[in-house]
């Protein structure tokens, strides 16, 4: 039965895909659906057996690779952590399923798009339910081919054909690493299989390598490209940039990749590989580090954007910040506890964002809504409620794990875990500020769009705002109900899954902490909040004064331009790889050294010779006995000369010879 979890995906993508131009767009469609609520079903069942009951087990579907001492089997791995993604992976898929039937209902494509959802719902479930590292890299290159064709599944689009090529070429170097690493597992242990793997690491403690006349200690070494691979899926600060890029695709694909899928590879492969992370502490002050610094990057950024998409995949990219982070002051429990939470509320707005453009005429821009709380109050609702729990108020969804990855990263007591605790404070009150600034522009603000634009924005229909319902609930409730079974002291539910060493456990002194260092990160999220109502709701003029003034236009651009990283790429690394691919690759290479000694170069000579050869060929019979006894001359010479010398110096002569001829 877990089998079938992992083949009805990929079952309704082939039926959809390929059955499309018989069963017609619904037809595809509902199959699609069909077989996501029945994958849903059988998680759930898998969740009480495992999670509930304490039953992890492990499947061997068949011997997959067999190479002398090198074997891999296709095998399937169901541990507590495997079904918490599953969990989170499969409801938030069939309700993206749902909802799509109604949203791209007017695109003629649909078999192809649901076909596309599926297939990548199925590589996700290979990632997470993969019992080795080669495997979970099936599934890790799958995702990434499938958010391809998600993102460009409007081809015709310039913008979305950038998108998915920017989201592939920059997935390629975190990708890149992530082979690194598991090159370097197979050297190591001589195996790929988790178990094994993880056992072994003790032993290898100690165990360095040489490399470029560098000792390296191989499980940092390790960790640190694992830790790359995860930057560039997860979009840590650096490889970012594919993210916010990925609005381009249709709303239903950003709320798979960004809400519980895509984006939480990373986060979920630092979990998996939670034994090895925790050997390597020079690289959990890296992780740490770059979490910090992206939840303040991109809490800042999503200020000052104006796009409604680009605003929430911030967010997103912010509180995979939070995620990292905590993985690197080594609570991987409550990182996967704030991933579950955060898809939930997360895809809540991206879904609720999706109504808001579908019932605006497509427009997407926030300064061009307004009043929309009277048109949309369905979706108002909704939206309110993800962008409260988003913030982390008190009681929703999200206040019970965010602020958890705060407290526990302080009382841990190091100048990284602080430097993390006051960056992600400050994140929290952008997060706010900027929760209520979409909001207030989307729906509070008076009308600022185009008239007949507002008259016929209208609700979503039952396909779309069903899946909406649905997500609130767990939006409010999911964190306070799963507190205790998943982070709560004492609890046993993540077994073997995840370890964690107990020189690490810090969620004692986080019960104990100063009373005001756990209210700080509520104090900023209020204060961001009510900052942001009083500037735009009481005194919006200031804030337009400011914003016109010089500093301000200084301030606002800044941001806007998202700390003008993407132009610090284009200028200074894309512009200078691609001069230096014309100037030496292009001109000296391709057309310099393979022109001359490739095809074009041997079929110039050879042309030339052939002219040359055309003067002997004069006609006179004196000419012709004259060049034979020189060609026999030279030939007894030759013979006479291999004789004499060795075969190695006869081909040095006769290379001579044919370049002084061909010269």
């Amino acid at each position: 039965m877990p089998i079938l979890i992992v083949i009805l995906p990929l079952l309704g993508s082939i039926v959809s895909g390929f059955g499309g131009r018989y069963l017609g767009a619904k037809g595809s469609g509902r199959i699609a659906t069909i077989c996501m609520f029945f994958t849903l079903f059988l998680v759930v069942y898998t969740f009480f057996k495992v999670g509930i009951k304490g039953e992890t087990f492990s499947i061997i579907a068949y011997s997959w690779v067999n190479s002398e001492l090198f074997n891999v089997s296709f095998g399937f791995l169901f541990d507590p952590l495997t079904v918490v993604m599953l969990v989170v992976v499969c409801s938030i898929s069939t309700l993206v399923h749902l909802y799509s039937l109604e949203y791209m209902s007017h695109d003629p494509h649909l078999p192809r798009f649901m076909s596309y959802l599926s297939l990548f719902t199925f590589f996700m479930l290979i990632l997470v339910t993969a019992n080795n590292l080669l495997q979970m890299f099936v599934g890790w290159e799958g995702v990434g081919l499938c958010s391809y064709l998600l993102i460009n599944f409007w081809f015709t689009r310039i913008q979305a054909n950038k998108a998915a090529i920017k989201a592939m070429i920059i997935n390629r170097i975190g990708d890149f690493a992530l082979a690194l690493a598991i090159f370097l597992a197979l050297y190591l242990f001589n195996t790929l299989d988790y178990s094994t793997i993880f056992n072994l690491i003790p032993l290898y403690s100690d165990y360095s390598i040489t490399l470029l006349n560098f000792n390296i200690p191989c499980l940092e070494f390790l960790s640190f490209l694992l830790f790359i691979g995860a930057v560039g899926k997860s979009a840590q600060v650096g490889l970012h940039t594919w993210l916010p890029d990925a609005m381009e695709g249709p709303t239903p694909v950003s709320a798979l990749i960004h809400a519980a899928t895509m984006v939480t590879a990373g986060v979920f492969l630092i979990a998996r590989c939670s034994p090895i992370f925790e050997y390597t502490p020079i690289t959990l002050t890296i992780v740490t580090c770059i979490g910090g610094i992206t939840a303040f990057f991109a809490a800042t950024t999503g200020l000052f954007q104006n796009d409604l998409k680009k605003v929430i995949a911030y967010s997103t990219c912010s509180q995979l910040g939070y995620m990292i982070f905590a993985c690197g002051v080594s609570n991987y429990a409550v990182a996967i506890f704030h991933l579950a939470n955060h898809a939930f509320f997360k895809a809540l707005l991206f879904l609720g964002a999706g109504s808001v453009i579908h019932g605006v005429s497509d427009e997407q821009d926030m300064r061009k809504m307004g009043g929309l709380r009277r048109l949309l109050p369905f979706t108002y609702a909704m939206m309110l409620i993800g962008s409260l729990a988003l913030m982390g108020f008190p009681f929703l969804t999200g206040f019970y794990s965010k602020d958890v990855i705060l407290e526990v990263a302080y009382a841990k007591y190091t100048s990284i875990s602080h430097f993390a605790y006051w960056l992600g404070s400050f994140a929290a009150f952008c997060t706010a500020f900027y929760s209520i600034r979409l909001l207030y522009l989307t729906f509070l603000a008076e009308p600022n769009g185009k008239r007949i634009i507002l008259e016929n924005a209208y609700e979503s229909g039952w396909k779309m705002l069903l899946p909406l319902g649905f997500l609130a609930i767990p939006s409010i409730f999911i964190g306070y109900l799963s507190k205790d079974l998943f982070i709560g002291l004492g609890t046993n539910f993540w077994g073997s899954s995840i370890f964690q060493n107990p020189f690490s456990f810090q969620f004692i002194d986080a019960e104990f902490l100063p009373q005001i260092y756990k209210l700080i990160p509520l104090l900023f999220s209020f204060s961001g909040a009510i900052l942001a109502f009083l500037f735009y709701i009481v005194n919006q003029n200031s804030l337009y004064k400011w914003k016109i003034s010089k500093k301000g236009k200084l301030i606002y651009t800044f941001f806007n331009r998202k700390w003008y990283i993407d132009r610090l790429y284009n200028e200074f690394i894309s512009q200078q790889l691609l001069k230096l691919g014309f100037n030496f690759t292009y001109k000296s290479v391709d057309r310099g050294i393979i022109e001359v000694f490739g095809p074009y170069g041997l079929t110039t000579n050879i042309s030339e010779k052939a002219d040359n050869m055309q003067i002997i060929q004069s006609g006179y019979l004196y000419h012709y006995t004259f060049l034979i006894l020189i060609g026999t001359t030279f030939f007894l010479f030759s013979i006479t000369f291999l004789v004499k010398i060795s075969a190695l110096n006869f081909i040095i002569f006769l290379f001579l010879v044919l370049f002084f001829l061909i010269k």
